[in-house]
């Protein structure tokens, strides 16, 4: 998942360097943390946030077809 995950938020960015993607098992579920430049931010979580949404949507059938759990936080 986090291949799939840096993939996509590094087409978003301006600045693909700053882009880290990491990964924790916490139980059943795992949790993928996105961290980019500050002013990158926004445009990971879009308007209202409907890319980070759509991020997640897209993480989130990823991990069903192969019966996981997956969540994406996106931190500052």
């Amino acid at each position: 998942m986090n291949e799939l995950v840096e993939f996509i938020v590094k087409q978003l960015v301006g600045d693909k360097d700053s882009v880290t993607v990491t990964s924790a098992m916490e139980g059943d579920t795992e949790v993928i943390t996105v961290k980019v430049a500050d002013k990158e931010t926004g445009k990971i979580i879009g308007k209202k946030g409907k890319i980070a949404s759509a991020i997640r949507t897209i993480v989130k059938a990823s991990a069903n077809k192969q019966n996981k759990k997956c969540v994406v936080e996106i931190i500052d």
